[in-house]
């Protein structure tokens, strides 16, 4: 795979630093970041969004996964032609919205403001999938994926892939508990993700 060069992962929490006393902050790249605060004793079953002020607000599903964030902050990353086409090349799938939105969570417990995981939503066959990344050197990879109405059993797969990975089923990945097709289709979103977020915010890593 072609060696990407891109801001890095574990760099986020200079770049939104600055969102704490802030609810719409300008990014180094002109894009927009939102924090919402959020807490531990959030009833995660119901499908209202915390208010708090801000412009927009961060879904249940997003603030489930984060049960021990104090903040999560939105970010708005405007992919360019480049990436895109980088993107479709790895993937061999089709990107259909410039406009890609993550969730990133930090934690204040002990003092200091860290950030914790960051999750992305897609869909794939009319499914909806929270996808939870962590950084190990650098690089995002997955930590989980959920999905209502998709086996567990499958989705437990991609756990600790990154974009270096295929997904591809029949090979790294098996079909458990989910037709062909869903199967298919998941994979293919997942990975056009994790090569997505390693396009915007993976460090530089030989192959």
């Amino acid at each position: 795979m072609k060696k990407i060069v891109t801001l890095a992962f574990t760099g986020l929490l200079t770049v939104f630093a600055v969102a704490c006393s802030s609810s719409d902050v300008a990014t180094s790249n002109g894009n927009t970041a939102t924090t919402v605060a959020t807490t531990t004793t959030t009833n995660t079953n119901s499908a209202a969004p915390l208010k708090s002020g801000t412009s927009e607000d961060v879904p249940a599903n997003v603030r489930a996964v984060f049960p021990e964030a104090q903040s999560i902050t939105k970010q708005h990353k405007d992919l360019t032609p480049e990436q895109i086409a980088l993107i479709e090349k790895e993937t061999k799938t089709k990107v259909t919205d410039t406009d890609h939105h993550s969730y990133l969570a930090f934690s204040t417990n002990g003092g200091a403001r860290k950030q914790i995981g960051a999750a992305t939503v897609i869909e794939a066959d009319g499914k909806q999938m929270i996808v939870v990344y962590e950084s190990r050197n650098g690089l995002p990879t997955i930590k989980e994926v959920r999905a209502d109405g998709v086996a567990q059993t499958f989705l437990d797969q991609f756990k600790g892939k990154g974009h270096d990975d295929k997904f591809q089923i029949g090979q790294d990945l098996k079909a458990q508990g989910v037709g062909q097709a869903t199967a298919t289709a998941v994979s293919d979103a997942v990975r056009r993700d994790s090569v997505t977020m390693q396009t915007l915010y993976g460090s530089a890593h030989a192959h």
